[in-house]
């Protein structure tokens, strides 16, 4: 693994991995301190950590991670890495809990692509959905009220 950090991490690696949930979200992306800045202005996210390889952020109680395409150089994936196209192409990333409305505002502020404006859907949400810069697709809402 190609590393451009200098110094220690914040948290050892193995100690971070005994740390995660049983399920979580590891997103692989082409130049991290632009996602980061996505994944904060756009989606609200927290930083709890990021150096030039690895960002660990938290989202409505949940982490999840971004690394730096260079960290899987030694990776089975690294040929798929090095594609131009979107990633993530045939999965929704789903997050309840964010004003839909508001998110897709500060998409459009950003230039963020937003495949399908804020709207009330037939199960239940008011969603956007957004792309970051990567091509993983959001789709991010709130329960309509009187709904359920």
């Amino acid at each position: 693994m190609t590393k451009k950090r200098t110094g220690d991490s914040w948290i050892p690696a193995d100690e971070y991995g005994r740390q995660l949930p049983r399920f979580t979200v590891n997103l692989l992306v082409r130049d991290l301190a632009r996602s980061l800045a996505f994944y904060k202005e756009v989606l609200g996210a927290k930083e709890r950590y990021s150096d030039p390889d690895f960002a660990a952020l938290e989202l409505n109680g949940l982490e999840f991670m971004l690394h730096a395409d260079h960290t899987y150089d030694q990776h089975p994936l690294a040929s798929r890495l090095a594609a131009s196209g979107p990633r993530g192409t045939g999965t929704e990333l789903r997050l309840l809990g964010a004003d839909p409305d508001a998110l897709e505002d500060r998409a459009k502020a950003r230039g963020a692509v937003v495949i399908q404006p804020a709207a009330d859907k037939p199960h239940g949400w008011r969603e956007v959905i957004v792309v970051d810069p990567d091509g993983y697709v959001w789709a991010v809402g709130v329960p309509i009220k009187g709904k359920g």
